[in-house]
């Protein structure tokens, strides 16, 4: 009860900041929480395992290991406090991962969420997402959006144009993972400008936690994966990973049958 009061009393002598869009801490003796405002968290880290995927939502976006089992390149659109960033770096080999953070206030606060500092395999771009994936001058193999202000989804990363131009930042047989509030009323939207731009080739399946849905668009000739290839990457992968891969890969293979079902024959 303590904590939640510490919490209640941070949250107060931030309003300031939360007005203005500026995000706050709240960190305790084993985690530390980034926040826009008082009803939901944006990172969430544990001080024991920092690199661990503590918020469900961010565990189902992994799921992009399921059509894309090796990348090489991975883009981040939303820094937070990391976490996705520090699970790639420590789980997948060999990747280079950027990550693209358009408040400079966010990045400022990477040193208490232990992000790593830029090196030959990371780096931290501050700039509009909407910008970065309009550049081809490096294209990627997976894109992560989660990206989000104070109001939710900022304008100029969920418009149509906005998707196509993901669409053309990725690399033949590439990934675009989107995180999307289930409660937004324009998901319906969102899901149709992505499906749009991906010439039908997504699957959104619900968040391992309620509250988000995570969308798989993919670039290229092999949609729908075979279950017989999910289940050959789950093995492979197994291993190497701490999320859940099988559980993701049976809502995605649920989905895709009801994507198929409802096709007329």
């Amino acid at each position: 009860m303590s904590e939640l009061n510490d919490f209640f009393f941070e949250y107060l002598s931030s309003l300031p900041q939360t007005v203005a869009g500026k995000p706050f801490l709240h960190e305790g003796d084993r985690d530390i929480t980034l926040h826009f405002d008082f009803a939901a968290t944006q990172s969430h880290m544990r001080k024991s395992n920092p690199d661990k995927l503590v918020l469900g939502y961010t565990r189902t976006m992994m799921g992009f290991l399921l059509f894309h089992p090796k990348p090489e390149r991975i883009a981040m659109i939303g820094l937070g406090g990391g976490s996705l960033a520090k699970y790639c770096l420590r789980h997948v080999p060999d990747v280079h991962f950027t990550a693209v953070e358009i408040n400079p206030k966010v990045i400022a606060l990477r040193d208490k969420f232990l992000i790593p500092q830029d090196g030959p395999n990371f780096e931290v771009v501050c700039a509009d997402g909407a910008v970065y994936v309009r550049d081809r001058s490096k294209l990627v193999d997976v894109l992560l959006v989660d990206g989000f202000d104070r109001d939710g989804h900022p304008g100029q990363l969920c418009s149509a144009g906005f998707y196509d131009h993901c669409y053309a930042k990725l690399r033949d047989g590439g990934v675009l993972v989107v995180n999307i509030l289930s409660g937004d009323p324009k998901f319906g939207t969102y899901a149709a400008r992505i499906r749009d731009s991906f010439n039908g080739q997504v699957v959104i399946v619900e968040a391992e936690e309620w509250g988000n849905k995570i969308a798989f668009a993919y670039k290229g000739k092999d949609f729908p994966p075979l279950a017989t290839t999910m289940s050959e990457r789950i093995r492979d992968l197994g291993p190497t990973h701490t999320v859940a891969l099988h559980t993701i890969a049976q809502k995605v293979a649920q989905r895709l049958k009801q994507r198929t079902s409802s096709i007329p024959q």
